[in-house]
């Protein structure tokens, strides 16, 4: 990895260097024939501003390539990665959203998978704010054996009228060998006026 994001750096810098310099080369000077001395040629005011800009507008499509296949590069090592780490035949992931949070300002949650604790998270109001906008957030990544087993989620904020807030949700569910997904939900309850916690599995 390191190897390749030197390469394609040093393959930017050469890119950005070659252009520069090109540029910046001054034109050679010419000999007149009966006088033995050098004067500039004539060149077109338009033309010396025209090329110039071509060559930069070349060169930043050429940088903008590069960094789009840097980023792609990127993302494929990433998902190469967590298949290599997380195959699907023991893969579990757990996540959450939020509806609306109304009735809950979310503060932190605890997850715990078999009375061991897999995730643990506190909450800014910048990363409340996205969950209220409909992000989801993936606490958890990791593998488990086939089988049943257990999990908890303790969630703690402020519920209505700004009061302190602790609540719990639990759920047991069976690991079979595909990749398994979790999704502790928060959902605001307009006929309880209060929020409600639900773990569901995804199909």
């Amino acid at each position: 990895m390191n190897q390749i994001t030197r390469y394609l750096a040093i393959s930017l810098f050469t890119l950005i260097a070659a252009g520069y310099s090109h540029a910046a080369e001054p034109e050679a000077a010419t000999p007149t024939a009966e006088t033995g001395e050098t004067t500039s040629a004539t060149v077109d005011p338009a033309a010396n501003f025209t090329a110039p800009q071509e060559e930069r507008t070349s060169l930043d499509v050429k940088i903008q390539n590069l960094k789009k296949e840097v980023l792609e590069l990127n993302r494929d090592l990433f998902i190469l990665e967590e298949e290599l780490l997380f195959p699907a035949t023991s893969q579990i992931a757990v996540f959450l959203s939020m509806d609306i949070g109304e009735f809950f300002r979310l503060d932190s949650v605890k997850v715990k998978i078999n009375d061991k604790v897999v995730g643990h998270h506190l909450y800014t109001e910048r990363e409340s704010r996205a969950l209220y906008k409909g992000g989801v957030q993936r606490l958890y990544l990791g593998n488990i054996k086939t089988g049943k087993h257990e999990l908890v989620a303790v969630f703690t904020g402020k519920g209505p009228h700004n009061r302190d807030y602790r609540r719990g949700a639990t759920t047991v569910f069976e690991k079979t060998t595909g990749a398994l997904y979790l999704e502790l939900q928060i959902v605001d309850s307009e006929v309880k006026q209060q929020p409600e916690f639900v773990i569901k599995q995804w199909e």
